[in-house]
């Protein structure tokens, strides 16, 4: 018995002995010897900043300056961004209604009871490419591409650039094709705004989609005119400026985007312009057609063939003023009337449309202009 406590006794003290042994640290040794310090690096170069790109445009003392210049212009002025619900008029007069003109070609009237004036959203979105040097600055335009043309989809416009962006509004839309005889000799005027609606800007630059009646002088090649050729809407009408009130967002030209070419300053119009425009009005203010007989909810009446059916009754002047209200100016007469006259009047509203005064494109506009003017005289 007394040996069993005392080897029992003996096992508790060597497990405490191995223990301690085992939880102990060993005793530290001497400090080692200092590495050599490394080779310092050179020094790298600083990069760009990755965001001066961005802020050369993005800045507040940009968009100050683009802000103030476009409420000046009659885009951001109410002059044109007017808040309309009709879809045929929402498609440029408004934001979404642009919208849905630039993504699906058309205007979903359910979608204009949120309508919104022209702001920069309207042209703007984002960017395609941020490769700026090779692929040039797209400004975040919403489409640069090509435009298909409302009265003939057939036809494209490629100004080459961000200038694609104006030709999606300024173009003629909304209208009546261009006259063209169709054996008759007549035309029927079933509108008191016939014409180009007020878009013409991209068409005459071009040289198209005017009439192209026969005359003294000849018409120019198409996409031939110098402003075509040598120059763009925005190189013209966006130029750079210390004044808000042109170039810029305002789209007044400027004149050191002319001086270039025309060292005697801007021009403000084709010779004799306003005076052959004068003629050609008066001469429109001259003509007889014929009225047509209209059915129960006032339209056409048209025979066997297609053509409109006379009642005998004369119409006098196919482009006249203060009609059908007091103050209206530059306004259709409804009737029948002549081909060349109809062909006239597309042409002289297309001139007046366009807004430059012939400067556009001066060869093709006094070919439309002169030889408008001689059918009617002949």
């Amino acid at each position: 018995m007394k040996n069993s406590k005392l080897i029992g006794f003996l096992v508790l003290v060597i497990s405490s002995l191995l223990f301690i042994q085992c939880t102990s640290d060993p005793i530290p040794g001497p400090p080692g010897a200092d590495g050599i310090d490394g080779v310092d690096g050179v020094d790298g170069q600083d990069g760009i900043d990755g965001t001066a790109s961005c802020i050369s445009c993005h800045s507040n003392a940009v968009r100050d300056v683009v802000e103030s210049s476009f409420a000046l212009s009659a885009h951001g002025s109410g002059g044109l961004g007017f808040t309309w619900t009709r879809p045929d008029c929402a498609a440029c007069h408004s934001t979404n209604g642009h919208l849905d003109f630039v993504d699906f070609g058309e205007v979903d009237p359910g979608n204009l009871s949120s309508n919104s004036p022209i702001t920069c959203a309207t042209c703007h979105d984002k960017h395609d490419t941020f490769d700026f040097e090779n692929d040039g600055a797209d400004f975040a335009l919403r489409s640069i591409d090509p435009v298909d043309l409302v009265l003939d989809p057939n036809t494209s416009i490629d100004f080459g650039g961000t200038s694609n962006n104006c030709t999606i509004c300024h173009q003629p839309r909304n209208s009546y094709v261009i006259p063209a005889e169709d054996g008759t000799g007549t035309y029927l005027v079933a509108t008191t705004r016939f014409g180009p609606h007020h878009g013409p800007q991209s068409t005459m630059l071009e040289g198209i989609m005017g009439a192209n009646i026969a005359g003294s002088v000849g018409y120019p090649g198409v996409a031939s005119a110098t402003h075509r050729t040598g120059a763009s809407c925005v190189s013209c009408h966006m130029g750079e400026s210390t004044d808000i009130n042109e170039g810029l967002h305002s789209w007044n030209v400027t004149e050191a985007s002319c001086v270039a070419c025309h060292t005697n300053g801007i021009p403000a119009e084709l010779a004799g312009f306003t005076e052959d425009m004068a003629i050609l009005k008066q001469l429109l203010g001259e003509v007889v057609g014929e009225e047509y007989e209209r059915d129960t909810e006032g339209d056409p009446v048209l025979d066997a063939n297609g053509n409109p059916i006379g009642t005998g009754v004369p119409v006098v002047g196919l482009i006249v003023d203060d009609f059908p209200d007091p103050g209206e100016t530059d306004r259709s007469r409804e009737g029948i009337f002549t081909t060349a006259e109809a062909q006239a009047a597309w042409n002289y509203m297309t001139l007046l449309e366009d807004q430059s005064n012939g400067t556009h494109n001066p060869a093709y506009s006094r070919a439309l202009l002169t030889n408008s003017i001689e059918a009617l005289q002949n």
